[in-house]
């Protein structure tokens, strides 16, 4: 299912990211209160087209990695910390006509705008209640257990403990007063750049299998 979000919660990441440069609006899909919430970094171009989490490229791997311990896009939401995916712009000259043409290639979001998408991720985590929080990569990892996390110490790891959300006036972070159980993943992108991953990865998920059939 999509979730549907409170309209003031969509008009104030509006108002807080007017002018930068994000495109399109990807929202989150899955059951409510599954085993898995997986949380990206923000869509990419193939999500921006099509409004599916994950459907791209990386998406793919993702699927695999899942599937592996018998889990779907079905019974698992998926989800980022932006919603709306960040580009640059780029001049390039075409090697073809020899003529400059503009490019949007994707790029990483900046801490203001993963804190602009915070009042809604946080929404998002309380309605969904999953019983475990995949943080997929380092922008993930680091709106959930702040800037010193690194996805390179933790990958695997079954932790529990609060979690950032924003503050009240929606300015900067604070800590829950409630424990999550928390799994970190290396991005499924990461495999994509460097294949040297691959089986780290793929125990890193054989883990995650152990970790729901404990909890």
């Amino acid at each position: 299912m999509i979730i549907k979000y409170p309209q003031e919660l969509l008009d104030e990441a509006d108002k807080r990211t007017a002018g930068r440069k994000l495109t399109g609006f990807t929202p989150g899909q899955g059951p409510m209160h599954p085993d898995l919430m997986l949380v990206g970094e923000a869509p990419g171009r193939h999500e921006e087209q099509v409004n599916i989490p994950f459907s791209g490229t990386s998406g793919q791997e993702l699927m695999r990695f899942l599937a592996s311990i018998g889990y779907s896009r079905a019974n698992t939401y998926i989800t980022s910390v932006v919603r709306r995916r960040p580009y640059s712009i780029k001049r390039v000259r075409d090697k073809k006509t020899g003529k400059v043409v503009e490019k949007m290639p994707n790029r990483t979001p900046t801490k203001a705008e993963v804190l602009a998408f915070a009042p809604l991720f946080d929404w998002e985590l309380a309605t969904v209640q999953p019983q475990i929080i995949v943080p997929l990569g380092n922008t993930a990892l680091k709106r959930l257990l702040g800037p010193h996390a690194n996805i390179g110490d933790l990958h695997g790891q079954e932790i529990v403990q609060p979690i950032q959300q924003a503050t009240p006036d929606h300015t900067g972070y604070q800590w829950t007063k409630k424990k999550y159980l928390l799994v970190p993943m290396y991005h499924p992108a990461a495999v994509l750049y460097a294949r040297r991953l691959m089986s780290t990865v793929e125990e890193d998920w054989q883990k995650l299998g152990k970790i729901i059939k404990s909890n």
